[in-house]
């Protein structure tokens, strides 16, 4: 059974920081490209920010110098470092697993930015 499961979402300021993790689970989690994205209310779902299985990284306009993407092979776990953070990052935030045809969400973690 496949899982991702997504955590360290929360209410942050404006100008705070987050780091989302993501653990995945019933995959071999180096041969996936990884990514984030996100939906905010009345919005489409995103792409924020997706890392290759090499390790090549790409980022939306709109967040570029402000989150980093990374994985850690061994625990099987994806992050997004979020800095700088804007009431306009609000968000249901998702893993995405995706190698060749097959792809595979997380249930989603909510991102506040609010003072």
């Amino acid at each position: 059974q496949v899982q991702l499961v997504e955590s360290g979402g929360g209410l942050v300021q404006p100008g705070g920081s987050l780091r989302l993790s993501c653990a995945a689970s019933g995959i071999t989690f180096s041969i996936y490209a990884m990514g984030w994205y996100r939906q905010a209310p009345g919005k489409q779902r995103e792409l924020v920010a997706d890392i290759s299985r090499g390790g090549r990284t790409d980022y939306a306009d709109s967040v570029k110098g402000r989150f980093t993407i990374s994985r850690d092979n061994p625990k099987n776990t994806v992050y997004l470092q979020m800095n700088s953070l804007k009431p306009d990052d609000t968000a249901v935030y998702y893993c995405h697993a995706g190698y060749g045809l097959v792809d595979y969400w997380g249930q989603g973690t909510q991102v506040t930015v609010s003072s």
